[in-house]
């Protein structure tokens, strides 16, 4: 490992915090890259949605005070005092049907361990909502990396990560068990002996893995290899850290969450079982009590605001909802946003949802929510919309999941306000940013909504094929070739924001795969579309102008790229 970080010292700069090297090289060797340079190229190779306080989970669920405590106490009580156990484990498994609150019960463990000081890093994974890198493997070694970087107790191992990545520059476009091993196992081992441990933090704690998605690398359009499975990638990060948990010279305890999925739990069943304890989130954690405690407040919040009588609503009532949940807290969060956002008869839309089939003894667990959700749906002024929307921005992605909602509403809207429309009564489902904050992308409040859109054996009436939601992107893509984008007046902002988009690769790509049966189609309208137009706002949007010995250039590789691609 290079030594031009031996005598560093630390500084701060934005709210980072830098390792900068005193040292001398010698003539004919490469002069170092600064740390600030470097840091700069790990902070690139981060998904920074994916820490634990990130903008992006700004409304990411927590537990409600006083509930989920018993877990809650449990996690970090084996995080801080585990070697004690009769027999020690370095992983732990937090599993649990969709709906349990895991998200939530890892959120708020996060905050509590960065209280104690034990917190090392985070990753929370994400495949339907905030950043796309939220969802790839690809991100998940540097992003823990940096969160070493940045930990003031670990400044020796910052140096020893800086520079790690200055002696392979390509590092990151590397597997995950060579990343791991330079990034954190080398560098913590280098400094095993120098650090007063009992400062280190104790604990590194990784949600929604099963959310992480397959990254692919090789065109499977053009390719007879067969794609790469989610399972795979999961399996990939699962192996480097029970690696990890078996090298005596790795410091920290992991706490994985997860649903129970069959490779996930196959891997700790068989592979790793003896470096793990398996929490499993059912009904010796008293989760009913602790939705009780949640749905009060509900209640009581509304009963203030609507000046309803203290006995309002009943405890018949009460107890069917919680039934109704069976453990999942996901129902009984979505009952209370459904009631919160309604501008009706609170008393008539409880009988309604008192209505919806509940739990019985031969029905699926998922059925009260599956009902909860088809109710809220068609609760919609234009339901079918509504739903062909939902599955553009969250099952498809078609949209990049970042996408600001301003660029949305420009893609999907036939007329100015659309969305208002459209998203009326689903906020108990969706995140919807005002009219002035559209810079903020949608965000659903639980992949449960996702899992219903896309298995037809529950969302029944409400499900639509792949190929109609595909078909009205398109249609709708297509149409702002012909109508030379958004038919009203765009700011300076609106204007880039949507060009960028327009012509972004994974959109671009989005669209052309969807196409390929019908190439003539879509060269067609191209074709046929204002190339002018098109030519004039992209070379005002890009900064350049006639005569610009780059711009002709630029505009034919942009404007052009979908038919490029088709030739």
């Amino acid at each position: 490992m290079s030594s031009y970080f031996k005598n560093a010292s630390n500084f701060n700069i934005e709210g980072d915090t830098h390792i900068y090297a005193k040292n001398y090289y010698h003539y004919g060797e490469r002069p170092p890259k600064s740390s600030i340079e470097i840091l700069k190229e790990l902070r690139e190779h981060i998904a920074a949605g994916a820490l634990h306080n990130s903008a992006e989970r700004c409304d990411a669920p927590k537990c409600h005070p006083e509930t989920r405590v018993a877990v809650q106490d449990e996690v970090v009580s084996w995080i801080c005092d585990g070697d004690s156990d009769d027999m020690p484990k370095e992983i732990m498994w937090v599993t649990g049907p969709a709906g349990s609150g895991k998200t939530a019960i890892m959120g708020s463990v996060a905050d509590t361990c960065q209280r104690k000081g034990i917190l090392g890093a985070t990753h929370f994974f994400s495949s339907f909502s905030g950043s796309a890198n939220r969802r790839s493997k690809r991100y998940f070694v540097p992003t823990l990396a940096y969160q070493f970087v940045q930990h003031k107790t670990m400044t020796q191992v910052a140096a020893q990560i800086l520079s790690a990545i200055e002696d392979n520059p390509v590092i990151f476009e590397q597997n995950l068990e060579v990343q791991f091993n330079q990034l954190i196992l080398e560098p913590l081992r280098a400094c095993r002996n120098r650090a007063p441990l009992p400062e280190w933090p104790k604990v590194i704690l990784i949600d929604g893995l099963d959310e992480c998605e397959a990254d692919q690398y090789q065109d499977t359009t053009r390719s007879n290899a067969p794609p790469r499975s989610r399972e795979g990638d999961q399996t990939e990060i699962l192996s480097i850290l029970k690696k990890a948990a078996n090298d005596p010279d790795f410091p920290f305890r992991i706490v994985i969450a997860s649903r129970p999925e069959h490779a996930i739990k196959q891997f700790f069943t068989e592979v790793a079982h003896s470096v793990t304890r398996k929490l499993f989130l059912d009904e010796k954690y008293n989760p009913d009590a602790d939705m009780e405690l949640f749905l009060e407040s509900k209640f009581a919040s509304i009963r203030r605001r609507c000046h309803l009588p203290p006995s309002w609503p009943s405890e018949s009532i009460r107890r069917t909802l919680i039934a109704n949940a069976s453990g999942q807290f996901i129902y009984i969060a979505t009952v209370g946003r459904f009631m919160e956002e309604s501008d009706g008869d609170l008393t008539q839309l409880l009988k309604q949802l008192l209505q919806l089939p509940g739990i019985t003894a031969s029905s699926n667990a998922l059925a009260p929510l599956d009902a909860l959700y088809t109710h809220i749906l068609n609760s919609s002024p234009d339901s079918h919309i509504s739903i062909l929307w939902l599955n553009i921005i969250f099952r498809e992605s078609y949209l990049p999941s970042s996408t600001a909602a301003g660029v949305a509403r420009l893609f999907l809207e036939s007329y100015p306000g659309q969305a208002s429309n459209v998203f009326r009564n689903l906020n108990s489902l969706v995140y919807i940013p005002s009219m002035e904050d559209g810079g903020s992308p949608y965000r659903l409040y639980h992949k449960s909504l996702v899992d219903f859109l896309q298995d037809r054996s529950r969302s029944g009436n409400l499900y639509v094929e792949s190929k109609v939601v595909s078909e009205h992107l398109i249609d709708r893509y297509f149409h702002l070739w012909r109508s030379r984008g958004p038919q009203r007046v765009l700011t300076p902002q609106q204007r880039k924001d949507f060009f960028d988009n327009f012509f972004s690769r994974e959109i671009l790509s989005n669209v052309l795969s969807e196409s390929a049966n019908e190439p003539r189609h879509l060269d067609t309208t191209i074709l046929s579309c204002d190339i002018a137009w098109w030519v004039q706002r992209h070379m005002e949007v890009a900064g350049l102008w006639p005569g610009h010995k780059v711009s002709i250039n630029y505009v034919f590789c942009i404007v052009h790229a979908t038919v490029s691609a088709i030739l």
